[in-house]
């Protein structure tokens, strides 16, 4: 006869467990006749009774049995028969199991440190693990291990493989497979929208095959413990803007955007933003997608609208420094008044698309100088730390003493706050005739002839000398392809706009103000700050690798400039500075000046 132990109560999720029943030699049938009243005690009655005590002991260490699985099968986190890369982790603590994974991984080190093979479109390559952070990460890992099948019976019987936790720098990933895969990717077209003048010119989107960096981190993490070659999918991607998308975009935004000026409102008067300058400023722009956003530039519509402003705005002033009577005085600036563009772009956006009520409405708000009295006097503008003059010859008549002139002029007062990089290029802009520049000799493809803004390079070398002996840092500088004597060899710099230009970096705590003046033969540089170094000389190096000029005959007209020719040489020139009396920085330049051929205007001699 078979018996069933009885079913724990809810709260207890163990097992029910099948048991057997124990038949002693003395039982009678299992279905005897009832005791019969007044019988001896070691009859039938007695014999019940053994039976019913049997049963309970029985039943008790039946219960004791099943109590014990339950302990087994509950002992420790992780489930009884759970294994991580043939690691037995089950019944173990977490931090039990932690340590033996780690310690299976360590027994591995060197074949998980070997690099993969990896394939992308075809290209193969070797991948170092470390470089794309692959790793196993070992506490989730364990967490996972831990809540593997954890119903109560697979407790008790069964296993169970559970799989490490991979995890991959996708960045890291992403560029390695860049690197694979070369110029072989088929990148998405991006849809675009360009002005043409006032007329609209389109790219088209199309779809491109492409690198997914999260599909690829799939399938090295896949492929990695694995020890196998992996091959890394491309991916088609689709502009998230479709060609349906990007004409309507045209016909409702792009051409009616420029069918017509709009008119700017403020309490000072009007400005027409006529179709040209609509068209520098509205922008579409193709994110990561390719969808396309539309935008109004205000930064372009200004520049476009140019002086047109000066009609409603008010330009602030900065403070001023100026060197009068040997030390600077400063001057207060004024506030200004200046179109609020914090929604002036949006405002515009709104009314490109309509053919009528094409205006909108600006404000004007104070806006304070950038550069204020009271910054200018903390910036320490207060000595002069160096000077540096040339000369040069034919008067303030000349064309080319004026252009020194005027580009002297528009420098002079320039304050460079600390940390900031003053570029030439960048404070006068173009110099050509409308900013009063004029014909005079510049030196183009290896000779000199006459060109707008010659003589700015004397002004140049002047800057830079004066920079130099400030001990200001040198960003950039080009010396003449020619040496002429009137400069300090290899340290001088020439200009020409916009391809090469003279930058320097104000490395001080201070403000620096660069004063500029000159007479009739001579080009003067100083520059004022808080002096911080004790001097700083140059010393030259031999002049080496000499060559001597060629004789070159030209046609002789207007463009000809004949020159007597000058040597070639190779010379070092070292920038000493010296603080608190020790040498505190020595840096050198170098610079290899072409012989100037001997110019004659006219034919050789026959």
């Amino acid at each position: 006869m078979t018996l069933y132990g009885e079913k724990s109560p809810p709260a207890d999720d163990r097992p029910t467990v099948q048991v057997t029943a124990v038949t002693w030699p003395d039982d009678g049938p299992a279905a005897g006749p009832a005791p019969v009243p007044g019988e001896p005690e070691g009859g039938p009655r007695r014999t019940g009774r053994m039976r019913m005590l049997l049963a309970a002991g029985v039943t008790g260490g039946v219960f004791a049995a099943v109590a014990g699985a339950g302990a087994w099968a509950y002992a420790g986190d992780v489930p009884r028969g759970t294994s991580v890369l043939g690691t037995e982790l089950g019944g173990r603590s977490r931090a039990d199991a932690d340590r033996e994974l780690r310690a299976e991984l360590e027994r591995r080190a060197a074949a998980l440190a070997k690099p993969l093979t990896v394939t992308v479109d075809g290209r193969t390559a070797e991948v170092n693990p470390a470089d794309i952070g692959l790793a196993v990460d070992v506490p989730a890992t364990v967490a996972a291990a831990a809540e593997a099948n954890a119903h109560p019976v697979s407790r008790l019987v069964g296993s169970r493989t559970v799989d490490p936790v991979v995890t991959v720098d996708a960045g890291r990933l992403d560029d390695a497979l860049r690197k694979v895969l070369g110029d072989q990717a088929q990148g998405m077209t991006m849809p675009a929208i360009s002005y043409q003048g006032t007329t609209p010119k389109l790219v088209q989107p199309k779809p491109g095959l492409a690198l997914d960096p999260q599909r690829s981190a799939e399938v090295v993490r896949a492929g990695w413990l694995a020890g196998t070659p992996i091959t890394v999918p491309l991916v088609e991607s689709h502009p998230a803007t479709t060609p349906e998308e990007l004409d309507k975009l045209v016909a409702e935004l792009a051409k009616p955007a420029v069918a017509a000026p709009v008119t700017l409102r403020t309490n000072k008067g009007s400005v027409k933003v006529p179709p040209a300058a609509i068209a520098k400023s509205l922008r579409f722009t193709a994110d990561k997608t390719g969808k396309l956003t539309p935008s109004v530039d205000v930064k372009r519509l200004r520049a476009a609208l140019g002086d047109d402003l000066n009609a409603i705005e008010v330009p602030a002033k900065d403070a001023t420094v100026t060197i009068a009577g040997g030390r600077p005085t400063i001057t207060e600036g004024r506030s200004g008044q200046q179109l609020d563009t914090a929604t002036l772009g949006s405002d515009l956006l709104a009314v490109l698309p309509k053919s009528e009520g094409r205006e909108v409405t600006g404000e004007l708000k104070p806006t304070p100088p950038e550069l204020t009295a009271e910054k200018l006097t903390s910036l320490g503008i207060k000595e002069r730390v160096s000077t540096f003059t040339t000369r040069f010859t034919g008067g303030l008549a000349s064309s080319r003493s004026q252009n020194i002139a005027t580009i002297a002029k528009d420098v002079d007062g320039t304050v460079v706050l600390p940390g900031k990089t003053f570029s030439l290029n960048g404070h006068t802009g173009e110099r050509g005739y409308a900013q009063g520049y004029r014909d005079a000799p510049v030196i183009l493809n290896g000779k000199l002839v006459p060109g707008v803004g010659g003589g700015t390079s004397q002004f140049t070398t002047t800057l830079f000398n004066a920079t130099y002996y400030a001990g200001l840092e040198d960003v950039e500088h080009k010396p003449h392809s020619y040496w002429f004597d009137r400069y300090p060899a290899v340290i001088e710099s020439t200009i020409f706009w916009p391809d090469l230009d003279f930058k320097f970096r104000n490395n001080t705590e201070y403000g620096v103000l660069i004063d500029t003046s000159y007479t009739s033969s001579t080009i003067t540089v100083s520059i004022w700050s808080t002096k911080i170094y004790d001097s700083v000389k140059t010393e030259y190096g031999p002049r080496r690798n000499i060559t001597t000029p060629k004789l070159i005959h030209l046609e002789p007209g207007p463009s000809c400039i004949a020159t007597n020719g000058i040597n070639g040489f190779t010379q070092d020139a070292f920038r000493v500075i010296k603080k608190g009396g020790v040498v505190v920085k020595r840096e050198k330049f170098t610079w290899r000046y072409d012989a100037e051929p001997r110019y004659v205007c006219g034919p050789k001699p026959s």
